[in-house]
């Protein structure tokens, strides 16, 4: 590999970190190693540039280097989305479920981690449950105290959930107290973004009608971006993930005033 660098050891960090995107585009991966001998500088100079790129959303540290952001161009079906991650999603499903008491109105967003909210929602007492999508109205149809109350639309058939106009419609005649959202795509610099413009207007619209709003998504989405902004990360109370999202990046998120919880 060549550097086509110039003058490395004049290189401002700014400069440097444009380079390391640049090989990394060049590259997809990389390791420490690798981007410390093609900029001749430290290893340690290295993992700080990946750290400053990585709040940036524009590179994601992976276990011994680097990888570049990658774009999301289609929203993954559901039946994809059931088949990866199932340990991190019944972790973090169990503690967003925590933030649940008795008597409250919350929405559940579509997705196979919304929907392992579920099992964990039974014991509470006087719980209404607003969603779109239909694996959570199926599994709480027949709950004896759970008020349930499924949100229409047009139906996308692919990810089992209402989108669009009509469905955002809807959710704006109600008023939750916590909004669970779910995404396939998130970084700091971008926020949450989504290749489905179906689905920006039902996200921001059951953000709006709640007290609280929090995010349920895995690292592993992480360092994503699609075509369409929903909103900023700033927008959320609290952020739910696992373990494997970097300490860099949740300090980062934090100085939005935004909690970050990490479960293993």
């Amino acid at each position: 590999m060549t550097t086509d660098t110039g003058d490395l050891a004049h290189l401002i960090p700014e400069q440097r970190r444009e380079l390391i995107v640049k090989h990394l585009r060049r590259e997809q991966v990389l390791s420490f190693p690798q981007l410390a001998s093609l900029l001749e500088v430290s290893h340690m100079t290295i993992r700080r540039d990946i750290a400053a790129l990585e709040e940036e959303g524009r590179a994601l540290s992976v276990p011994g280097g680097a990888k570049i952001a990658s774009r999301l161009l289609a929203e993954p079906s559901h039946a994809e989305k059931a088949l990866v991650d199932a340990g991190e999603k019944s972790a973090m499903a169990a503690a967003a479920a925590e933030l649940v008491t008795d008597g409250s109105t919350i929405y559940l967003d579509a997705g196979t981690t919304m929907l392992a909210m579920v099992p964990h929602l039974a014991v509470r007492r006087d719980l209404t449950v607003v969603t779109n999508d239909f694996a959570i109205v199926r599994e709480l149809i027949d709950h004896p105290s759970i008020e349930l109350i499924s949100i229409g639309g047009r139906v996308d058939l692919a990810n089992q959930s209402t989108v669009g106009r009509l469905a955002a419609e809807m959710i704006r005649q109600l008023a939750v107290d916590v909004a669970f959202v779910s995404t396939s795509s998130w970084d700091l610099k971008r926020g949450l973004t989504t290749p489905a413009e179906s689905k920006v207007e039902v996200k921001q619209a059951a953000m709006s009608i709640s007290s609280e709003n929090v995010l349920v998504a895995g690292s592993s989405k992480y360092g994503s971006f699609a075509k369409y902004k929903v909103v900023d990360l700033a927008r959320f109370d609290l952020i739910v993930t696992d373990a494997g999202l970097s300490q860099n990046v949740a300090s980062g998120i934090q100085s939005l005033g935004v909690t970050v919880r990490r479960v293993d």
